[in-house]
């Protein structure tokens, strides 16, 4: 259960292994992907303190923004755009250091821009 979530300091291996044994019983038995990806996502949000996190679903030709938890984000990304339209076009994890940089970039948020 959601209130029972224990949030641990320390370094980032010790508290994913602190983490995902909670997810694992949050997910156990629900059988909802969208109830699933919106603890998920929460979970995260608390462990880590993370600006945004969340999931877009593939739906047809574009990625569909799903459960998250942070400021509004980007409703529908077509292939082949921004970072995460790029990775889905590639099929490959796609690890920017800056994606202000990224050719494509798409801001979501002005909160994210300088």
């Amino acid at each position: 259960m959601a209130d029972d979530l224990q949030i641990v300091k320390g370094d980032k291996t010790e508290q994913y292994h602190n983490l995902i044994p909670q997810i694992k019983g949050l997910l156990f038995g629900e059988p909802d992907l969208i109830a699933n990806l919106a603890n998920l996502t929460a979970a995260l949000k608390e462990q880590f303190g993370w600006f945004w996190v969340g999931f877009y679903i593939v739906k047809e030709d574009e990625l569909v923004l799903g459960p998250f938890q942070g400021p509004v984000a980007c409703t529908r990304i077509k292939k082949g755009r921004g970072v995460c339209g790029s990775s889905w076009d590639k099929a490959a994890t796609l690890i920017v250091p800056d994606v202000e940089k990224f050719p494509g970039h798409i801001a979501c948020s002005r909160s994210t821009t300088h």
